[in-house]
């Protein structure tokens, strides 16, 4: 396990046409700001250190999460085994993020096969849904607020399915196994976290829920406080379950039986899924979409998750622009990549949606002639504003049209790369904080059907890609992804929440690290930044304020946002393996 950043690609993928070595930054000196915080140069030769280890890592989001998933490797398990243990805690300990009650997407790198796996799990659409479900009586959208608490936005679970799907094909450690941390914390109890008890405090909705307001608040009303002892015997009695009998026990039975009850009896927006839309839920596997990005090859998830494909886009454009020579302190970089995300969400909002109800034409919004193209759009010094997509393809045309939806960003995501170089990077989520507000069995069922455009009709009548139907899955822009050297050995494993920004996040931090050289724990907290065709997003209280003159200079429309990104990464170089997890959340990265 000795790969290394500058490794070309070309010998393993002659068809890429790509160069190989990017040269090393040479840092300017360190100049404070007098503002009493870090100048960029400072933060660039600070002391952000990764986590190194030399056989094994993890890095997650809570943890308690990250300690159940490195008991697994030193146990001899899989990469697939510690994410499962990992996650299976993350549903017990962050439950404001993610659970069994929802969904997510996972990568897979096999070392000994070279076999990449793309993993969806994604929820669906009950049968009862409908492409008006999110208008009220006089056709106008509803508030997406009032509209995603209760059960009509409950999504068919999909986490466990996809994550048995993966365990069978690449699991080491028996099923029950993987269990075990998460029941023992749930029966014992965890402490709450500074951030579960701010969470828990400020989220609208949470204490009028029937079982969850129960679970959360006193009897006097009082939010859980931190360092309080949790304790979730139903969710230890419901993952018991699915470790003896499987995920079936999940998607059947008495536990479907709940999920089908709580969401058609929710005190607000009940919903008329049934038992069927459980059993009949299926986790895929797909393609993974790659592309070749200077000495490396990228790959995430395809639709229905469009952040594989829009990561892509955006490095694919960069590969015209010597990021390198800029550098990570520089105010033209940022304009660039910006550019570049402007350009790539305008195609992703007019053709990404579930491929298995409308053609997504993911090769030819991939292809390295279109994407050089689109980057001609870019200019230095300037920027166009806001952008409008392109026609990928020879015979392309514009989809029905295209339908913007705003994710929920309460979600998580896990890197994992085990002793023998297999690789898992997931994404899971329950879309908002705390999802519905619904809890079964001692999880949180997610709302992602508000991923669905609430609009289903545009202008003209014409109808919206990502409109909601029954059996549908809305469209995400989940982004975990893994990064690949010129002997085709995994050199990166990365991924974010943040709803929409989980693009920019990643694609920020995949520049940070093979562009930029900062190593995985300055890659992950450097400032982030975005343009998701909606103006130039830069990170509030960050040393890219700095930047704000210059780039309002170059046309831009510049606005502070302070969602916090949740990066947990992993690279392997010549001296093994560094973890970095977000200084912005509560994760580690753990590894022998």
């Amino acid at each position: 396990m000795t790969a290394t950043r500058t490794a070309p690609f070309f010998r393993r993928f002659p068809w890429a046409g790509v160069a190989a070595v990017l040269s090393l930054l040479v840092l300017a000196a360190c100049q404070h700001d007098g503002s009493g915080r870090l100048t960029l140069s400072e933060f660039l030769q600070g002391t952000p250190q990764p986590v190194h280890a030399s056989k094994h890592m993890i890095v997650a989001g809570h943890p308690l999460a990250a300690e159940a998933g490195r008991d697994m490797l030193r146990a001899g398990g899989a990469a697939i085994d510690a994410a499962i243990a990992a996650e299976m805690v993350l549903s017990l300990v962050e439950p404001q993020s993610s659970g069994i009650g929802g969904g997510g997407f996972l990568m897979h790198y096999a070392a000994k096969s070279g076999a990449i796996d793309a993993y969806d799990g994604r929820e669906t659409a009950p049968k009862s849904a409908n492409p008006y479900m999110f208008l009220d009586g006089t056709g106008k959208p509803r508030q997406r607020r009032d509209a995603g608490i209760g059960g009509m936005a409950v999504g068919v679970p999909g986490l466990l399915r996809m994550l048995e799907m993966a365990h069978k094909e690449h699991g080491r450690l028996a099923w029950r196994d993987l269990f075990k941390p998460a029941i023992d914390l749930a029966r014992k109890g965890f402490p709450i976290s500074k951030r579960l008890a701010r969470l828990i405090a400020k989220s609208r909705g949470l204490s009028e829920s029937p079982v969850a307001g129960v679970y959360f608040f006193d009897n006097d009303g009082t939010p859980k406080a931190e360092g309080e002892l949790l304790r979730n015997p139903d969710l230890a009695d419901t993952l018991e379950r699915v470790a003896r009998e499987g995920a079936g026990a999940f998607h059947g039975g008495d536990i479907a039986k709940a999920i089908v009850k709580a969401v058609g009896g929710a005190p607000r927006n009940q919903s008329g899924m049934k038992v069927g839309d459980l059993e009949a839920y299926k986790a895929k596997k797909r393609p993974p979409v790659c592309l070749p990005y200077r000495a490396w090859l990228v790959c995430g998830a395809g639709p229905p998750s469009s952040g594989g494909i829009t990561t892509l886009q955006i490095l694919g454009m960069m590969q015209n622009f010597d990021l390198a020579t800029l550098g990570p302190d520089s105010p033209e970089a940022v304009h660039l990549i910006g550019e570049a995300g402007a350009l790539a969400f305008a195609d992703r909002n007019a053709y990404i949606a579930d491929p298995d109800f409308v053609p997504v034409p993911a090769a030819a919004l991939l292809d390295p002639e279109y994407l050089r193209l689109r980057a001609t759009g870019i200019t230095p010094g300037k920027t166009w504003g806001k952008r409008q997509p392109g026609m990928p393809g020879k015979s392309a045309r514009l989809p029905m049209a295209s339908g913007v939806a705003d994710e929920g960003f309460s979600t998580t995501h896990l890197s994992v790369i085990d002793a023998q170089g297999n690789a898992v990077a997931l994404t899971a989520s329950n879309a908002w904080t705390f999802g519905s507000r619904l809890m079964v069995r001692g999880f949180i069922l997610n709302n992602q059907l508000t991923d669905f455009a609430f609009k289903p009709n545009a202008r003209g009548g014409a109808l919206v890609a990502n409109r909601a139907m029954p059996g549908k899955r809305p469209r995400s822009s989940m982004a975990p992804t893994l990064v690949f050297d010129g002997q085709g050995r995994v050199v990166m494993a990365i991924g974010s929440p943040g709803g929409t920004s989980i693009i920019g996040y990643v694609t920020k931090t995949l520049i940070a690290a093979l562009d930029w050289k900062l190593n995985m724990k300055r890659a992950v907290d450097y400032p982030n930044f975005l343009n998701r065709n909606k103006g130039l997003r830069i990170e509030a209280g960050t040393q890219l304020e700095s930047m704000v003159p210059t780039l309002e200079k170059m046309g831009h429309e510049v606005k502070p946002f302070n969602r916090a990104s949740g990066l947990n990464g992993i690279f392997v170089n010549d001296n093994g393996l560094e973890g970095g997890a977000d200084k912005r959340r509560e994760g580690v990265a753990l590894g022998d």
